[in-house]
């Protein structure tokens, strides 16, 4: 009579098979091909190529606002949200986008009139690297970041001029603008 194998040893020989199987498995797929994200494009040929893909472009960086003058300035677009740093050529060398606050300034041009390292905000957030460049209603018009990097919560109804932007935004907007660089507002 042939001895039999206990349970133990079956399942472990199972399982060493199955582990096994399954790494063979893995090293085949991991030569074999990959799948790519790439966005095809409608070919206007009937005769184009299953394969072909093309690499998503990066969106256009939008252009500074015509209306905006001419010359080394800080431009804010009230209607887009946001700003551009424009160097003496007329070239943009740097735009992000900004969180306004509940008042804004009318289309025009202005130019920093004070700057203002760090304080607290009149929303009760601790800001930096604060520009003042106008005043509406008794409302001080300012770029500032909050310390933290965070956006503003809403304003609840309350009258804030701070138009915020991300930390290192804020950073490369405090080293562009001194005090009486032109700020152009357009809609």
């Amino acid at each position: 009579m042939a001895a039999r194998l206990p349970s133990w040893a079956w399942v472990t020989g199972l399982t060493a098979g199955a582990t096994a199987a399954v790494v063979a498995l893995a090293v085949q797929a991991d030569h074999g091909p990959h799948p790519t994200a790439a966005v095809a494009k409608p070919r206007a040929s009937a005769s184009a190529s299953a394969h072909t893909s093309t690499t998503p472009k990066a969106p256009a960086t939008p252009a500074v606002p015509d209306a905006s003058g001419t010359g080394r300035r800080i431009v804010y677009s009230v209607g887009e949200k946001r700003v551009w740093l424009v160097d003496a050529t007329g070239r943009a060398t740097r735009t992000f986008t900004v969180w306004p606050g509940s008042v804004s300034p009318q289309p025009g041009r202005y130019s920093i009139t004070l700057r203002n390292q760090s304080h607290k905000g009149s929303d009760g957030v601790e800001v930096e690297h604060i520009m003042y460049f106008t005043v509406v209603s008794g409302v001080n018009i300012a770029f500032s970041n909050a310390l933290d990097g965070a956006s503003p919560p809403p304003a609840d109804g309350q009258k804030l001029g701070g138009i915020r932007m991300h930390k290192e935004d804020g950073a490369a907007l405090w080293a562009f603008g001194d005090k009486g660089t032109t700020v152009a507002v357009v809609s």
